[in-house]
């Protein structure tokens, strides 16, 4: 279900879009939406409550095109949900995040700012995504530009990741509370991909030629994942790699004996360019868009929302304020029990943040 939010809602983000507030489906956001939420999964029959922090932009957020709404079953909604049938407790989700910020702004002004919802004794798991602005970002202004192509925003936006996210794991591993069991991040799927696979309007200085955007993009993606996964190892982060769970296909489309989502993933010991060069050339041909993610050969879904950024989601929308703000709220788990078998709930595949949530429950703590 595709919701993004009441009538009067929508026709409010349409107003504000006409002021400039918003620009574009693909969330390059002049300004930022402030869209944090507190849920608790309450199960039937428990006392002992956990707690998940999550900070991040507007893919942790829920984001789908509302300034007062936000998907109830982000990713890390989902991630809590399996916590509690795991665990048989209640599960509070907390979400800090900024729809449209920057690397820079999540880290100043959400994991820095906000360091207390980390530091409850009940806290025992944290994680953060950014950086996925940085390059939409990047990518509009090399979109637009004209005579000779300047690299050098993409550049940016890649250096200014890298930088962000180190500092977020210092900085999460000196501020939450001692009995956190977990720390994750997770990186960035490529939303756009078939979309990119065009010319630009400018032109190589060396080659004299046209680029094709997404050839541009692609690598530089592909460094600031690898980098992502290589900084969790290094400071005891577990590193979600959502671009292997949205971009291959659940199936061995190639024949190499591996499922495309399996042979996309990181690899701890590779090297940045042998990974690079893995996932954009070598394995490139198992890419798909996330808006087609097979199951089988026949069988796909879509994981990303009309606008070809967010990721699609499961049930109803959390209020959140007219222009943003906090929402909360408590009530059962939806799927629990017998409806969970090996781990997965039954819509698990079917839409990008229950895939999300699923990829961080492989790496939920076994106990409280």
């Amino acid at each position: 279900m595709r919701t993004i939010g009441n009538v009067a809602a929508l026709r409010l983000g349409q107003a504000v879009l006409s002021l400039g507030i918003l620009l574009g489906g693909r969330e390059a956001l002049a300004n930022t939406l402030t869209q944090n939420s507190s849920w608790t999964i309450d199960r039937a029959g428990t006392t002992a409550k956990y707690r998940v922090v999550a900070y991040g932009d507007s893919i942790f957020a829920g984001y789908n095109g509302s300034l007062s709404n936000v998907d109830k079953r982000a990713a890390t909604w989902v991630q809590g949900e399996y916590l509690s049938n795991s665990w048989n407790s209640d599960i509070e989700v907390i979400r800090r995040t900024k729809s449209g910020a920057k690397a820079d702004d999540i880290y100043n002004n959400k994991i820095v700012a906000e360091k207390s919802h980390m530091q409850t004794a009940n806290t025992r798991v944290v994680t953060f995504e950014m950086c996925g602005n940085d390059f939409l970002q990047a990518r509009d202004s090399f979109a637009d530009q004209s005579g000779t192509c300047s690299y050098g925003v993409l550049d940016t936006a890649l250096a200014n990741c890298t930088k962000y996210q180190e500092l977020a794991m210092q900085f999460i591993n000196a501020n939450t509370n001692a009995a956190t069991k977990k720390k994750m991040i997770m990186n960035l799927y490529y939303p756009g991909y078939d979309a990119d696979n065009a010319t630009s309007s400018c032109t190589d200085a060396s080659s004299g030629q046209k680029v094709n955007k997404q050839t541009a993009m692609f690598p530089r993606l592909a460094r600031s994942n690898y980098r992502a996964c290589k900084l969790a190892a290094q400071y005891g982060f577990d590193c979600v790699d959502a671009f292997a769970e949205y971009m291959g296909a659940d199936y061995d489309s190639n024949g190499d004996g591996k499922i495309d989502s399996d042979g996309l993933r990181y690899i701890p010991g590779e090297t940045e360019d042998a990974y690079v060069t893995r996932i954009t050339s070598t394995l490139r041909g198992t890419i798909r868009d996330a808006n087609s993610h097979f199951e089988n050969s026949g069988t796909s879904f879509d994981y990303i929302l009309s606008d070809d950024t967010h990721p699609s989601y499961s049930g109803s929308t959390l209020y959140v304020g007219l222009f943003g703000g906090t929402g909360s709220g408590s009530g059962a788990p939806e799927y629990s029990g017998a409806q969970i078998v090996g781990g997965k709930n039954p819509v698990w595949n079917r839409y990008g943040h229950e895939r999300a949530g699923w990829a961080h429950s492989l790496f939920n703590p076994l106990a409280p």
